[in-house]
């Protein structure tokens, strides 16, 4: 079995604090958590955290095994001592529920450890759902809740001006209650609002994602925009009126666009700080009439007959 640099998986140093070994699991558990992040070993990673914390956030559990050394590497093969786990081991322990989702399947280290699996400690203890909380721990010592994270979808329209949304929440005890969260204007996607004291026993975390629009999508603090114009708009130029979150602007359509091309609008997207905006990108998009009267047919029939424009090679 390999030996489990537990300072290393957070990022702290063996001399961290409590606080700073809270505030190091908290940023790596919003980054990791399944809920969040999708990609590939995240769910892993989430479990690695997690391990590391239940045995760093605790006082007896870290001194333990600080009582290794400093010496052993992560990775190295792992034999505890002869000696290990004569003073009662593990059953000195009790391990609170945490997240059920990265909380109860720890590795073969931790079980050497600390005598057993944590999932076959304390099979009455309460694990904490969406947006509940760890409680008890050995001795009367107790430790802050885990961050709960939870995913928010809005409209680009409510992220560009800001608004209020009303969410529901699930406690561990399935209570649902209600929620009014304020979206700042110029909130991107992926940003996280963080609510303190509204998860449960711990602060709730809000990763914001933009809802799809057939109009509108968003590049961190820029604001696409995808702009139907007609073939003539696009053969000799046009100004047309583009429509944003915040109210509409005349736009100048250079002769010759095609579809695909990009104008750039600077300093109409995403507010920023200190009163610096992203910019607006417009996707063009020829749109061709599928309906046409008398008089347009003839025109286009004439256009294709003294034409001598060839799209498939040089006229």
């Amino acid at each position: 079995m390999k030996f489990r640099d537990y300072y290393e998986v957070l990022g702290v140093e063996r001399s961290a604090s409590a606080d700073d070994v809270q505030k190091a699991y908290r940023k790596l558990a919003r980054k990791y958590h399944p809920d969040i992040n999708k990609s590939k070993g995240a769910e892993d990673r989430f479990k690695e955290i997690n391990e590391a914390n239940e045995v760093l956030s605790d006082a007896q559990k870290r001194q333990r095994y600080d009582a290794l050394g400093a010496n052993w590497r992560q990775g190295q093969d792992f034999q505890p001592p002869p000696s290990w786990g004569q003073d009662g081991g593990a059953s000195r322990f009790n391990f609170s529920g945490g997240d059920a989702q990265g909380m109860g399947d720890f590795s073969d280290f931790f079980s050497a450890m600390f005598g057993e699996r944590a999932s076959q400690f304390g099979q009455g203890a309460q694990f904490g759902t969406s947006f509940g909380g760890g409680k008890g721990r050995a001795g009367g010592a107790s430790r802050a809740a885990p961050p709960q994270e939870a995913l928010l979808e809005v409209s680009i329209e409510e992220a560009f001006n800001g608004a209020t949304r009303s969410i529901q929440l699930r406690g561990a005890s399935g209570k649902i209650r209600s929620l009014n969260v304020k979206i700042p204007a110029g909130t991107i996607d992926s940003s996280v609002i963080r609510l303190p004291g509204k998860g449960g026993e711990a602060d709730l975390f809000l990763r914001i994602k933009h809802a799809a629009s057939p109009r509108y999508s968003s590049s961190a603090s820029d604001l696409i925009v995808r702009l139907p114009i007609s073939p003539w708009e696009a053969v000799l130029g046009a100004k047309v009126d583009l429509v944003l979150p915040d109210g509409t602007i005349k736009l100048s359509i250079p002769a010759g666009s095609q579809t695909g091309a990009k104008l750039r609008v600077r300093g109409r997207g995403f507010s920023l700080k200190k009163g610096a905006k992203g910019d607006v990108i417009v996707e063009i998009r020829i749109v061709i009439p599928t309906t046409l009267s008398e008089e347009e047919r003839e025109i286009f029939e004439k256009l294709a007959t003294t034409s001598r424009f060839n799209p498939r090679g040089v006229a």
